[in-house]
């Protein structure tokens, strides 16, 4: 949405994502990602690490079911969504602010790992249209091929 300020964080999962359901039945999945700045320090030739951010991650519907079968504790993720300011009130009536990040866009890094993505099943809700000739990525076999290149026509296309 306009005027949301958008982030994208690098980083590990403290713990396993926390999947819930709402009293509506809308899949809710909670983490947090642990984010740490690391610089080189020169003089000593080391590597040095900086203050941990630690962001806590709240995802929706069908990501969060696809986040908590597939996420564990320590991953190393790449995260991105709309960072948002939660006000509440303590039981003691003390008043806090808390940063949250509502993830839209969730996944493995593969900075240090490799993965094997399965792609969920398609509903009928989802399908747009049945029709291969609509469908740009339908695969070569199922369309007919014209224009430059096409077999029979050894004319340069201009």
């Amino acid at each position: 949405m306009a005027g949301d300020t958008i982030i994208t964080l690098c980083g590990n999962l403290t713990s396993d994502p926390e999947l819930r359901f709402t009293a509506t039945g809308t899949p809710v999945a909670n983490f947090t990602v642990a984010s740490t700045p690391r610089t080189f320090n020169r003089s000593t030739g080391e590597w040095e690490d900086g203050e941990a951010l630690f962001m806590r991650c709240t995802i929706w519907r069908q990501a969060a079911e696809n986040v908590a079968e597939s996420l564990t504790r320590g991953a190393r993720v790449v995260v991105q969504g709309r960072l948002q300011q939660r006000s509440f009130q303590t039981q003691d009536g003390e008043k806090r602010t808390v940063m949250e990040l509502t993830v839209d866009e969730i996944g493995p890094s593969l900075r240090y790992a490799t993965t094997e993505v399965t792609k969920n099943a398609k509903t009928a809700a989802s399908k747009v249209s049945p029709d291969p000739a609509g469908d740009p990525w339908a695969a070569a076999d199922e369309r007919e091929l014209v224009g430059a290149g096409a077999a029979g026509n050894d004319a340069p296309p201009f």
